[in-house]
């Protein structure tokens, strides 16, 4: 299989249906299925082979989807670039993947003119409304001036998309991951009963995160209907559940609790939303609370997993999260492992652990990641005889729950988004004022876990948290910046190694919780 089997296969089925609702265009299947040829002719057209990189930065919109397909249509390989970096951490990306084309829309359109003057042979497609910009193609013309072209058929083993992550080594990677693998996981995310073809789902998360990515995925196969708002806001998430009577909707928990304390939701018709899966992180007992009772009718289901895994490994369903499954605990867990997969905690040895006891949660099945782009060093440490190693501490009990406990690697996630520690480091070393720096995840009940920098200044040197925070901004995306800091001139804690105890940075922040993670 691979990803434009769905959209063949909607075509045959249902190509009358609503495939598509953005603003106020409204498109079916077939739709799409005429748009789709001619787009992958357009890319052909600028110069695209099988196998090349076309990259797009834009907010959501259903011109963004009809990507997703033309891109495999045509034999290359989509590069969803992250809307929140910075035009530098973008750049870098660019490069490593030697896209030839970039996609952007009005919001990114500056940016893209600034990244094709830096990088040589860059082409430029405007994919927005009215009249691209000068050096730009327009996507609206590359699709009624191309004739379509057939699907290239791409199999499961080849490349469909490069997602890019943060790095443990300061520099972001490229995750490689097949049309097999992206298959497996939409159909692994059908067989549990989610995103079927009857699902009217709201694209409010990012459309560059392949958290959204697998619902849309699993819909490309199911047949169901995909609406579209630009970015998520909770007023924006109201207004379309209540207008095209949205039934399902991924958000992390920090959108969830926004969501559920906005003073308007009681205004808006909800009463459709039957579903909402969320990621990132497990989500607390009182937003669970204030959002079952805010939301009475919709059921909630935890996908717990990461880009390397396309993305899900575990699936903790609606009903632990209720009765007898919340009076167990297991609404604080992440679920068990879900169809496709095979889930293990281990030692450092790599030897399963009893149940109960704390190792690191290692994932196998067909939707592990082909690799890291050219880093194979770096793929041998993360995937080991199959199994993909997440840097998550946990356990499982004896009725298979995995429970997140701790991170093995160095990693933040805060409102949904990985935050690397080594990348905030690198930034704030660059401060003349900074001879040793630290950055640890603190609780913090909006956003799960805040970015917290522990500052040693150099003697007779003085600076302010605001100062560094601002002089961290001007090197990497905002939400990778720390929101406080800690600043002294008295040593950090070393281990005998001469390795930051970070272990003791965080104790005392997270004194009296369940688990040393959000």
């Amino acid at each position: 299989m691979n990803v434009t089997h769905g959209l063949r296969r909607a075509l045959q089925i249902n190509a009358h249906d609503l495939a598509t609702v953005c603003g106020g265009r409204r498109r079916t299947w077939r739709e799409i299925g005429e748009r789709v040829p001619r787009l992958a002719a357009g890319l052909r057209s600028l110069g695209a082979t099988e196998g090349e990189r076309v990259a797009i930065l834009s907010l959501n919109s259903d011109r963004y989807l009809e990507l997703y397909l033309a891109t495999a249509w045509a034999g290359t390989v989509i590069v969803p670039l992250n809307i929140r970096w910075s035009p530098l951490e973008n750049e870098d990306a660019l490069r490593d993947c030697r896209a030839r084309i970039l996609v952007v829309d009005k919001a990114f359109a500056a940016t893209g003119a600034t990244l094709a003057k830096a990088i040589p042979d860059l082409r430029l497609v405007y994919a927005d409304d009215g009249e691209a910009p000068a050096g730009m193609e327009s996507y609206e013309t590359l699709v009624t001036r191309n004739e379509p072209i057939e699907d290239a058929m791409r199999v499961g083993s080849d490349l469909a998309g490069i997602f890019y992550t943060g790095g443990t080594t300061g520099r972001s990677k490229g995750v490689m991951l097949s049309h097999g693998n992206l298959m497996a996981d939409a159909l692994n995310a059908l067989g549990e009963g989610l995103f079927p073809g009857s699902s009217i789902y709201l694209h409010a998360a990012p459309m560059f995160h392949l958290a959204n990515g697998a619902a849309m995925y699993s819909l490309m196969l199911s047949g169901g209907s995909n609406v579209i708002i630009q970015s998520f806001t909770p007023e924006g998430v109201m207004a379309a559940v209540q207008a095209e009577r949205v039934n399902v909707v991924l958000l992390v928990p920090t959108m969830i609790q926004m969501l559920v304390d906005h003073p308007a939701l009681a205004s808006y018709d909800m009463t459709s939303l039957k579903d909402i899966t969320y990621g990132a992180s497990p989500i607390s007992e009182a937003v669970l609370d204030r959002a079952s009772a805010a939301l009475p009718q919709t059921r909630f289901t935890q996908a717990y997993g990461m880009t390397e895994l396309s993305p899900i490994a575990t699936l903790l369903h609606w009903t632990d999260h209720i009765g007898d499954g919340r009076a167990k605990g297991r609404h604080r867990g992440a679920g068990r492992a879900t169809l496709g997969c095979e889930v293990r905690i281990v030692d450092p040895d790599d030897k399963p652990v009893a149940n109960g006891e704390v190792g690191e949660i290692v994932v196998r099945g067909d939707n592990v990641m082909m690799g890291y782009w050219e880093r194979p060093e770096e793929t041998a440490r993360a995937v080991v005889d199959g199994w993909m190693h997440t840097g998550d501490g946990g356990r499982m009990d004896d009725d298979g729950f995995i429970y997140v406990v701790d991170r093995v690697k160095d990693m933040i996630i805060s409102g949904g988004e990985n935050v690397y520690s080594i990348e905030v480091e690198n930034a704030l070393a660059q401060h003349p004022a900074v001879a040793q720096c630290a950055v640890i995840g603190i609780p913090n009940t909006q956003w799960g876990e805040q970015v917290h920098a522990v500052v040693v200044t150099k003697p007779g040197v003085q600076v302010t948290a605001e100062e560094l925070i601002a002089f961290s901004k001007t090197l990497i995306a905002g939400y990778k910046c720390p929101r406080s800091a800690d600043i002294s001139d008295k040593p950090l804690p070393l281990s005998g190694a001469g390795k930051i105890l970070k272990r003791e940075l965080r104790a005392p922040f997270w004194e009296n919780q369940q688990r040393s993670v959000s």
